[in-house]
Protein backbone atom coordinates (compact mmCIF):
# COMPACT_ATOMS: atom_id res chain seq x y z
CA UNK A 1 0.00 0.00 0.00
CA UNK A 2 1.14 3.56 -0.72
CA UNK A 3 2.28 5.88 2.04
CA UNK A 4 1.74 9.61 2.59
CA UNK A 5 3.28 12.35 4.67
CA UNK A 6 0.93 13.59 7.38
CA UNK A 7 1.40 16.84 9.27
CA UNK A 8 0.23 17.70 12.78
CA UNK A 9 0.96 21.42 13.36
CA UNK A 10 0.07 21.01 17.03
CA UNK A 11 3.20 18.90 17.47
CA UNK A 12 5.59 21.19 15.56
CA UNK A 13 8.16 22.73 17.92
CA UNK A 14 9.59 25.12 15.29
CA UNK A 15 13.03 23.49 15.43
CA UNK A 16 13.28 23.33 11.61
CA UNK A 17 15.10 19.99 11.82
CA UNK A 18 12.90 18.83 8.93
CA UNK A 19 14.38 21.51 6.67
CA UNK A 20 17.95 20.58 7.56
CA UNK A 21 17.35 16.83 7.20
CA UNK A 22 15.75 17.40 3.79
CA UNK A 23 18.48 19.52 2.29
CA UNK A 24 21.23 17.35 3.76
CA UNK A 25 19.65 14.25 2.20
CA UNK A 26 19.51 15.88 -1.22
CA UNK A 27 22.57 18.13 -1.29
CA UNK A 28 24.83 17.08 1.60
CA UNK A 29 24.79 20.65 2.92
CA UNK A 30 22.84 22.68 5.45
CA UNK A 31 21.12 25.37 3.39
CA UNK A 32 17.48 25.65 4.53
CA UNK A 33 16.54 27.73 1.50
CA UNK A 34 17.08 24.60 -0.62
CA UNK A 35 14.81 22.38 1.49
CA UNK A 36 11.73 20.85 -0.06
CA UNK A 37 9.90 21.31 3.25
CA UNK A 38 9.49 24.74 4.80
CA UNK A 39 8.28 25.60 8.28
CA UNK A 40 5.90 28.54 8.27
CA UNK A 41 5.67 30.26 11.63
CA UNK A 42 2.61 32.12 12.87
CA UNK A 43 4.12 33.99 15.80
CA UNK A 44 0.93 35.73 16.91
CA UNK A 45 -0.92 32.42 17.10
CA UNK A 46 2.12 30.57 18.47
CA UNK A 47 2.06 27.78 15.92
CA UNK A 48 4.32 26.51 13.18
CA UNK A 49 3.34 24.43 10.17
CA UNK A 50 5.76 22.32 8.13
CA UNK A 51 4.70 22.51 4.47
CA UNK A 52 5.78 20.43 1.51
CA UNK A 53 4.29 19.06 -1.70
CA UNK A 54 0.96 17.38 -0.97
CA UNK A 55 1.42 14.96 -3.91
CA UNK A 56 -2.02 15.89 -5.25
CA UNK A 57 -4.00 13.24 -7.10
CA UNK A 58 -4.94 15.77 -9.77
CA UNK A 59 -1.81 17.89 -9.71
CA UNK A 60 -1.98 21.30 -11.38
CA UNK A 61 1.82 21.36 -11.66
CA UNK A 62 1.80 18.15 -13.67
CA UNK A 63 -0.86 19.50 -16.03
CA UNK A 64 1.01 22.71 -16.87
CA UNK A 65 4.51 21.28 -17.38
CA UNK A 66 5.24 21.85 -21.08
CA UNK A 67 8.11 19.34 -21.29
CA UNK A 68 6.82 16.42 -19.26
CA UNK A 69 9.59 16.94 -16.70
CA UNK A 70 7.22 16.04 -13.88
CA UNK A 71 6.50 12.34 -13.52
CA UNK A 72 4.86 10.25 -10.82
CA UNK A 73 7.26 7.73 -9.27
CA UNK A 74 5.44 4.39 -9.46
CA UNK A 75 7.10 3.05 -6.31
CA UNK A 76 6.57 6.04 -3.99
CA UNK A 77 3.74 7.95 -5.66
CA UNK A 78 5.80 11.15 -5.48
CA UNK A 79 5.78 13.67 -8.30
CA UNK A 80 9.42 14.09 -9.25
CA UNK A 81 11.23 16.60 -11.46
CA UNK A 82 13.54 15.30 -14.18
CA UNK A 83 16.14 18.08 -14.14
CA UNK A 84 17.39 17.12 -17.60
CA UNK A 85 13.91 17.74 -19.10
CA UNK A 86 12.99 20.78 -17.01
CA UNK A 87 13.40 24.11 -18.85
CA UNK A 88 13.01 26.17 -15.63
CA UNK A 89 9.92 27.96 -16.90
CA UNK A 90 8.51 27.79 -13.34
CA UNK A 91 4.96 27.16 -14.56
CA UNK A 92 4.69 24.29 -12.05
CA UNK A 93 5.63 26.65 -9.23
CA UNK A 94 2.96 29.15 -10.29
CA UNK A 95 0.36 26.41 -10.74
CA UNK A 96 0.70 24.96 -7.23
CA UNK A 97 -2.27 26.32 -5.25
CA UNK A 98 -0.37 25.75 -2.00
CA UNK A 99 2.98 27.29 -2.94
CA UNK A 100 4.78 24.07 -2.11
CA UNK A 101 7.11 24.02 -5.11
CA UNK A 102 9.97 26.50 -5.12
CA UNK A 103 12.99 27.47 -7.16
CA UNK A 104 16.60 27.17 -6.04
CA UNK A 105 18.42 30.01 -7.80
CA UNK A 106 21.79 28.83 -6.44
CA UNK A 107 21.55 25.48 -8.23
CA UNK A 108 19.08 26.57 -10.95
CA UNK A 109 16.40 23.94 -10.30
CA UNK A 110 12.82 23.44 -9.23
CA UNK A 111 12.44 22.05 -5.72
CA UNK A 112 9.57 19.82 -4.69
CA UNK A 113 9.21 16.98 -2.22
CA UNK A 114 10.16 13.63 -3.73
CA UNK A 115 9.52 11.70 -0.48
CA UNK A 116 13.28 11.00 -0.39
CA UNK A 117 12.72 7.91 -2.50
CA UNK A 118 10.33 6.43 0.06
CA UNK A 119 12.30 7.31 3.22
CA UNK A 120 11.38 10.94 3.98
CA UNK A 121 14.06 12.40 6.17
CA UNK A 122 11.77 15.16 7.46
CA UNK A 123 9.55 12.54 9.11
CA UNK A 124 12.47 10.39 10.23
CA UNK A 125 14.18 13.21 12.12
CA UNK A 126 11.18 15.26 13.34
CA UNK A 127 11.70 15.30 17.13
CA UNK A 128 8.14 16.39 17.90
CA UNK A 129 6.38 13.90 15.61
CA UNK A 130 4.74 16.70 13.63
CA UNK A 131 5.61 14.95 10.36
CA UNK A 132 4.85 11.26 9.96
CA UNK A 133 4.97 8.89 6.99
CA UNK A 134 1.97 6.57 7.23
CA UNK A 135 -0.05 4.11 5.18
CA UNK A 136 -2.43 5.88 2.79
CA UNK A 137 -5.69 4.54 4.16
CA UNK A 138 -8.97 6.17 3.21
CA UNK A 139 -8.96 7.88 6.63
CA UNK A 140 -5.48 9.39 6.25
CA UNK A 141 -6.22 10.51 2.70
CA UNK A 142 -9.48 12.17 3.78
CA UNK A 143 -7.62 13.92 6.60
CA UNK A 144 -4.93 15.06 4.18
CA UNK A 145 -7.51 16.41 1.70
CA UNK A 146 -9.32 18.31 4.48
CA UNK A 147 -6.02 19.79 5.65
CA UNK A 148 -5.12 20.86 2.12
CA UNK A 149 -8.56 22.40 1.63
CA UNK A 150 -8.08 24.54 4.75
CA UNK A 151 -4.82 25.90 3.38
CA UNK A 152 -6.35 26.52 -0.02
CA UNK A 153 -9.17 28.47 1.60
CA UNK A 154 -6.70 30.45 3.70
CA UNK A 155 -4.63 31.29 0.62
CA UNK A 156 -7.70 32.48 -1.29
CA UNK A 157 -8.70 34.75 1.59
CA UNK A 158 -5.18 36.20 1.71
CA UNK A 159 -5.29 37.24 -1.96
Amino acid sequence: MAKVLMIDPGKCISCRTCELACVFKHDKEFRPSAARVNVVQFEKEGISVPLMCLQCETAACLKVCPTGALKKNAATGALEVADDRCIRCKMCINACPFGNATFDAVKNRVLRCDLCGGDPQCAKFCPGGAITYVEATSGTLAKKRAYAAKFKDALEVAK
